[in-house]
């Protein structure tokens, strides 16, 4: 298995217990339309993957982060 893979196994993981309507995961899926969080969601979200990577996404980040595939390979980047 990848980093990558591995590391967005960990992300899904995370999304599960806000994913209120049992939404299939995939690189494509938004946080916005598909999962339709809301603002505190994505906050307690973020903070979520903040503690289990140990880094810190800045709101310009989370502004452009659409996707789960788009934080995965944000994850990877600020892990490396």
């Amino acid at each position: 298995m990848t980093d990558r893979a591995k590391t967005f196994e960990t992300v899904t993981g995370l999304i599960q217990p806000f994913n209120k309507k049992g939404v299939a995961l995939s690189d494509a899926t938004t946080f916005q339309h598909d999962l339709e969080w809301d603002s505190l969601t994505v906050m307690d979200f973020v903070a979520a993957i903040e503690d289990e990577f140990d880094i810190i996404i800045t709101m310009n980040m989370q502004a452009e982060i659409e996707t789960v595939g788009q934080l995965v390979d944000a994850v990877e980047k600020l892990r490396a």
